[in-house]
């Protein structure tokens, strides 16, 4: 069974395609190869072949090399020339026997010789041989088309940046992630030297240091490299972390290459970093939860220190008047004051009492004690606490009121808290500097219609650059044995007053604090 030129189908598996000028040769050919699972397929001259071969592309073409017009040699050739038929075997048939004329054959892509005459048991065995070789031929470079693609598609959806390098270190190979990561093209990559190229280097220094030069001992001893936290370059320039691996392409046991495996690590470092600063956070709200354990703590024995100091206190109160008592029904004479020094102590017995009942309400947290006060009465009795401070700091306490201010609603205990603990400071800020004799200055003032303003001004060593962020912040101070939480009370309570505490820099050194109270309806 054979087909013409006209009648080939372009499907059928196992073709081949018998070439000859001779009608006997050919009909040999057919009958020795019909009724074993062939197409076959049949050529009287070399035009004729290429044509059917084009359109068929049979498995295997016997070819006699004797023809006129075109012979074997050139139908083979351009055979083996086009793309499309290139993978075609050819078998030659041939009367000639001359070495040199196989040799030809041979070098035009030719892979077997038979004989004319030739032997049905020659002919069956050689193109049996032949199309085993030709598929397994097929099936080994489909496979390699397969690995190919394969690895094609692992290397693009690969993660990590791949580079292949030669010997010299020159990109033969970048994948897509590298392209990626690097803003460069793979085309661009491609003939680049790598290590020059991540250096920055313009000038084609062959120095090689720092993070590139494992890459470099890789390619010259032959040994695999690890390298965390190197640094690699966009195309921009700029820099970027990168951990990478270098290894050796061996070959006859020395170098020829290397790959280098890299990945950005840049979001791995940022998130190594916010880890950091969460640790360094949550150990900064540890210290901050034990300080205030302390300080409630100390709230506590505060409480019941309130409670056992007030009892001497009344009884100190109660002696004192019955004391006055006494003297009055002597009826003596009382040219040394003992009566009205009686009465003072039965005065700051009972001040002393209501301060430490003010602290046990301080620690229980209750609602605030407000009254009508005069504020210039109320800074007076501040300034009287602070006498004692004042005296022991060799400093005087400069009081510039304002006559005539309406009484304002406030706790007097906690306000007199607050005038006390900026005076204070204000104290503590001069008593080294040469302008502690200028002292500290109180003032009040009526601000507006609905709030008296009182100032405590220093001109002491003035307030740190962060200030304005920090100042009342919980547990932030600026003295050696302080424990930053003053300026916060003395806050929260002017708050709750609503009020406002608030702080400017002198403009000859020092600090002014300011802080206001609501007028009594």
């Amino acid at each position: 069974m054979y087909l013409a030129e006209a009648s080939v189908e372009q499907h059928e598996e196992e073709r081949i395609l018998l070439v000859d000028d001779n009608p006997t040769n050919l009909q040999v050919l057919l009958q020795t190869l019909s009724g074993r699972g062939y197409k076959l397929l049949i050529a009287k001259n070399g035009e004729s072949a290429l044509r059917i071969a084009v359109k068929a592309k049979p498995a295997l073409v016997l070819l006699d090399i004797m023809m006129p017009g075109m012979d074997g040699y050139e139908v083979c050739h351009r055979l083996k020339e086009d793309p499309e038929t290139r993978n075609i075997t050819v078998i030659f048939l041939s009367a000639l026997d001359d070495t040199k004329d196989k040799v030809r054959g041979l070098e035009t892509g030719a892979v077997d010789f038979i004989s004319k005459p030739f032997q049905a048991e020659e002919v069956i065995a050689r193109v049996q041989t032949q199309l085993k070789i030709h598929k397994l031929e097929q099936a080994l470079s489909a496979r390699n088309r397969q690995l190919e693609a394969d690895k094609a598609r692992i290397l693009e959806s690969m993660n990590e940046g791949i580079f292949g390098l030669d010997r010299l270190g020159m990109i033969t190979f970048a994948n897509p992630a590298a392209s990626a990561m690097t803003g460069w093209s793979i085309e661009q990559l491609t003939g680049q030297n790598l290590i020059q190229l991540m250096k920055g280097d313009e000038n084609g220094s062959s120095g090689v240091s720092g993070p590139m030069a494992p890459i470099q001992v890789s390619l010259v001893k032959g040994v695999s490299k690890t390298v965390e936290n190197a640094t690699f370059l966009h195309s921009d320039g700029s820099p970027f972390p990168v951990d990478f691996s270098c290894t050796p392409i061996m070959q006859n046991s020395a170098p020829s290459g290397a790959v280098v495996v890299f990945r950005d690590i840049s979001e791995k470092k940022r998130q190594q970093e916010a880890l950091q600063k969460a640790l360094d956070e949550l150990e900064s709200q540890k210290e901050q939860l034990t300080h205030v354990s302390r300080l409630s703590t100390m709230g506590e024995m505060a409480a019941g220190f309130a409670h056992e100091v007030n009892q001497p206190l009344t009884a100190i109160s109660n002696y004192a008047q019955v004391a006055r008592r006494m003297l009055a029904r002597l009826e003596l004479k009382d040219d040394l004051g003992l009566s009205e020094a009686m009465e003072k102590v039965n005065t700051q017995a009972r001040r002393a009492g209501e301060i430490i009942a003010r602290i046990r309400s301080f620690v229980k947290k209750p609602d605030h004690v407000l009254g009508s006060v005069d504020p210039n009465r109320l800074i007076q009795d501040t300034y009287k606490l602070a006498e004692v401070d004042a005296r022991n700091n060799h400093m005087e306490i400069h009081l510039e009121q304002e006559e005539g201010l309406p009484d304002v609603k406030v706790d007097p205990v906690q306000i007199q808290q607050v005038a006390l603990n900026l005076i204070r400071n204000g104290m503590e800020a001069m008593r080294d500097m040469d302008t502690r004799s200028i002292g500290v200055y109180v003032r009040t003032e009526k601000l507006d219609d609905s709030f008296v303003k009182v100032s405590v001004i220093d001109r002491g060593h003035g307030l740190a650059d962060d200030a304005e962020e920090k100042l009342f912040t919980p547990f932030y101070t600026t003295k050696a044995d302080g424990m930053g939480i003053g300026l916060t009370v003395c806050h929260s309570i002017i708050q709750s007053h609503g009020g406002r505490l608030t702080f400017h820099r002198h403009p000859e050194g020092g600090t002014i604090f300011e802080f206001t109270m609501p007028i009594a309806d």
